[in-house]
């Protein structure tokens, strides 16, 4: 991956409707190759989706809470992270370090289906001793965007 691929990840993932044109006319290259690299940088699975991001308290979703779960000592750590999959509620599950094992990020439509959503799927799951949930009561920043530092490169006017 090159300096021009780390450009073009930069400018869509902020807006993947750029058309190649635009992209090529930001960052010094032809259609054809823009085009070319954004194949490959698909097939590669660089790029990992091409979908919309929609704002979750303009369709609904108002609650989003943050819960750190923790598993019994002996809990099959693949059996829970395979349950997460099957949960469209979270949105992010990570496994950490420190006092619990998981950190969910979790959005629903308000803290009654939040509720459900603990009692009546997470809690369920087998090897959960124990929750304890954040709810975020407003959000400053969200982006899933990376920090690209491109070498040398200027895009949009920022180093």
């Amino acid at each position: 991956m090159d300096t021009h691929d780390l450009q073009i990840l930069q400018l869509i993932q902020s807006d993947n409707r750029r058309s190649a044109a635009e992209i090529g006319q930001e960052i010094g290259l032809s259609v054809s190759a823009v085009s070319d690299r954004l194949r490959r940088l698909n097939a590669s699975g660089a790029i990992a989706a091409n979908r919309a991001a929609i704002d979750p308290r303009r369709v609904g979703m108002t609650a989003c809470a943050f819960i750190f779960v923790d598993l019994e000592p002996r809990a099959d750590e693949a059996l829970f992270a395979d349950a997460l999959r099957g949960y469209p509620e979270v949105q992010e599950a990570h496994h950490i370090t420190g006092p619990h094992s998981w950190l969910l990020k979790v959005r629903t439509r308000d803290t009654a289906a939040l509720q459900i959503f603990l009692t009546q799927r997470l809690k369920t799951v087998p090897g959960v001793l124990r929750t304890e949930t954040i709810i975020a009561l407003d959000t400053a920043k969200e982006t899933s965007e990376l920090a690209f530092t491109v070498p040398g490169a200027t895009i949009g006017g920022q180093p």
